[in-house]
């Protein structure tokens, strides 16, 4: 009875501990996510816009928020018909267009001493064979990346910081690793090299101790 009571206790402490290690962990980041507009409506893109190759007429969109992973990624406001985007823009030979939403977030999302502009569209026209980051370049500078090549900012939005890992709260804590941040800012929650975090690290070990001492006691309880 005294062994079903202790690995009752020992089950309990583990849930605890996973779950105070999951709060731990529920930080999200700053960052511009790339969307593809489809007939179903918006899809989080599969590749960054400085490879995306769109074809004239598409629809894409970016979009600045928290998120925690690609899952959670908040999608882009506003009009999203080519027809209406690119009614001004005549096609031209050699040429193609692209229509851009640009959402520049909600107050709750922007830096500190930051205030998004309002969401606004774009029709870019250019070279055949430009990618998505070309057509961006040609309606929304300036464009700001960082050294890994994460688009930072559109038309100079934020001014600072890029990629940033933030509590749930909204406050900046650390950056990413490198890899995450190229992947889309799509953060695993961990530590600095994007590993478990110490919490959980240290809940596991808390578990080991115990474990050890349920078992202490109760070979001594067999040798009493």
């Amino acid at each position: 009875m005294k062994r079903r009571s202790a690995a009752l206790v020992l089950a309990a402490l583990l849930l605890t501990l996973t779950g105070a290690a999951q709060s731990a962990q529920a930080t999200g980041y700053r960052y511009w996510s790339f969307w593809d507009r489809t007939a179903d409506g918006w899809t989080y893109a599969t590749q960054g816009p400085s490879t995306a190759r769109p074809s004239d007429g598409d629809v894409e969109g970016f979009r600045f928020a928290v998120s925690a992973d690609s899952q959670d990624a908040t999608r882009p406001r506003g009009a999203v018909s080519f027809a209406a985007i690119c009614a001004k823009t005549p096609p031209r030979d050699g040429m193609k267009r692209v229509a851009l939403v640009i959402d520049f977030g909600t107050a709750a999302d922007a830096p500190d001493g930051e205030a998004p502009p309002s969401p606004r569209t774009a029709c870019a026209r250019v070279a055949s064979g430009a990618t998505t980051a070309e057509a961006l370049a040609a309606v929304a500078r300036p464009l700001r990346y960082d050294a890994n090549a994460l688009l930072c900012a559109i038309a100079g939005y934020p001014r600072s910081g890029c990629g940033e890992q933030v509590a749930t709260d909204g406050t900046s804590t650390r950056k990413p690793a490198s890899a995450d941040a190229k992947a889309g800012a799509d953060g695993n929650g961990g530590g600095e090299d994007g590993g478990p975090s110490v919490g959980l690290y240290a809940g596991a070990a808390a578990v080991a101790v115990l474990g050890a001492a349920a078992v202490w006691q109760a070979r001594r309880r067999r040798n009493d």
